[in-house]
């Protein structure tokens, strides 16, 4: 593993999202001049290559692992990381495809598929990339968060079914049933889920699992759904290198998957204010 670089930037970053705001982590607006670099790390034998953004400072500040969606890590999550560094937070966009980009569905699925199905794999991969943030001398072990979207969405889920030493758990268009719902009793933090209504990962069915889910296990739980919104409605479109599109034409179309730029702006929000209520105070 692998925490510096030879190319190690400190900056002011500057908002990537339209008329999105964040909270602090500590109740301040003052925003946070940050420090980003690649981070190398070793996961189910493969080479992982996350993104660490570090706010200004030396003091000690609560921890934000962020899961990327199945396709892979791109510079969109590695900016989601940086916002959260302006604003006190020390963030891992973590790796689970050892740096590679999947535009192709098929192959995307023929990678993921053995993850997804083993609950064991998802809470190994999520650990180890927590051990990775909380290696860093200035996270704070007791303030640790993980916020996944599509297929890291429900590694962030399954880190807290297994256990996992969390203040919050947000999802965005995971994966709602589980396989083993009962695990959810180990849930520790309240959980944060938001999926679109038309999403055909989450059909009414799986939204009522989830639910019971929770309710059976006594979670503090909230369940987003965003009226019309398809699959990944937080993600612009791309290309398929993963990078954002500049044209429809660059786009790559899929099925079932739609941007839609009021709802991700409202689920960003509600994950701000979900990290800000969960993260504000050390135990």
């Amino acid at each position: 593993m692998t925490l510096n670089s030879p190319t190690q930037t400190e900056r002011r970053t500057t908002l990537i999202f339209n008329h999105e705001t964040a909270h602090s982590a500590d109740s301040t607006d003052r925003a946070h001049s940050i420090a980003t670099r690649t981070v190398e790390y070793e996961s189910e034998g493969e080479q992982m290559y996350g993104h660490l953004a570090v706010p200004s400072g030396a003091d000690i500040r609560p921890a934000v692992l962020i899961a990327h969606e199945g396709a892979g890590l791109n510079d969109f999550q590695r900016r989601r990381a940086d916002l959260l560094a302006e604003q006190g937070y020390i963030a891992l966009a973590m790796d689970y495809h050892s740096g590679r980009w999947y535009s192709d569905p098929a192959a995307m699925m023929e990678r993921l598929g053995p993850l997804l199905s083993s609950p064991e794999r998802c809470r190994a991969v999520g650990q180890t990339a927590i051990d990775v943030l909380l290696s860093h001398p200035r996270a704070d072990s007791g303030r640790v968060a993980a916020i996944g979207y599509g297929a890291g969405g429900t590694i962030a889920l399954e880190l807290g079914r297994g256990g996992a030493d969390l203040r919050a758990i947000a999802a965005v268009n995971p994966i709602l049933a589980a396989i083993r719902p009962e695990d959810s009793r180990q849930i520790r933090c309240p959980v944060l889920a938001c999926v679109g209504s038309k999403d055909p990962l989450s059909p009414p069915e799986a939204r009522q699992a989830f639910i019971d889910e929770m309710d059976n296990a006594r979670v503090d739980w909230q369940l987003l759904v965003c009226g019309g919104a398809e699959h990944a409605f937080h993600l612009p479109p791309m290309t398929s290198e993963g990078a954002l599109a500049t044209s429809a034409d660059e786009a790559v179309a899929v099925p079932g998957i739609s941007h839609s730029p009021v709802h991700a702006q409202r689920c960003w929000k509600a994950i701000l204010t979900h990290l800000d209520e969960s993260m504000r105070s050390r135990r």
